[in-house]
C-alpha cells in the first residue's frame, strides 16, 4: 500500500508555539503533533522544500527555528526552485488568488508529488478549495481523512 505524502507549511509546523487559550488552536496543534508522530513511525511521508527553509530561516525565536529545522530530516522529498515549481506558483496565483509564498509552498508540494498540503491559514484553506491537483486541509481534517481509509 502506497503511503500518504503530505507537507506542513509554516503554519503548520509553528501551531503548537500559538497561543494554546482557543479551542481550535489547541485541537490543530495536538493533531499536527499526531501527524508528526506517523512522520517519525514510517506511516507518512513528509516533503520539504526551500519554502519551508527561507521563511524558517526568518522566525525570530531561534528554539522554534531549530525545532522546525529539524524536521527536515525526516523528509523524503526536498523540492529545490526550479522553472517547473515557478510555473506552477504563477498559474495558482493568476488562476486562484493564492499569494505568491503560498503558491510556492503548493507548487513544491504539487511538484514533489504530495497528495495533501496541512495548513491552519484559513485564507489558504479558502482560496485553495477548487484545486484539483492537490488537497490543502488542517491537520484536524486530515486525520478524519487518514482514519476513514
Amino acid at each position: 500500500m502506497k503511503r500518504l505524502r503530505i507537507y506542513l507549511d509554516n503554519c503548520c509546523f509553528n501551531r503548537p508555539y500559538d497561543d494554546q487559550a482557543y479551542e481550535v488552536i489547541k485541537l490543530e496543534a495536538e493533531a499536527k503533533l499526531f501527524v508528526q508522530d506517523h512522520i517519525k513511525d514510517g506511516k507518512i511521508e513528509l516533503a520539504w522544500s526551500f519554502m519551508l527553509e527561507f521563511e524558517n530561516a526568518a522566525n525570530p525565536y531561534e528554539e522554534r527555528k531549530e525545532s522546525i529545522s529539524e524536521w527536515k530530516k525526516f523528509s523524503i522529498e526536498d523540492t529545490e526552485p526550479g522553472e517547473e515549481v515557478r510555473s506552477i506558483a504563477k498559474r495558482l496565483e493568476s488562476s486562484n488568488g493564492i499569494k505568491p509564498k503560498d503558491a510556492l509552498h503548493l507548487a513544491c508540494a504539487i511538484e514533489a508529488k504530495c497528495q495533501y498540503v496541512l495548513t491552519t491559514d484559513r485564507f489558504l484553506l479558502k482560496k485553495a478549495l477548487e484545486l484539483k491537483e492537490i488537497i490543502v486541509i488542517t491537520p484536524v481534517e486530515f486525520i478524519i481523512k487518514w482514519e476513514e481509509k
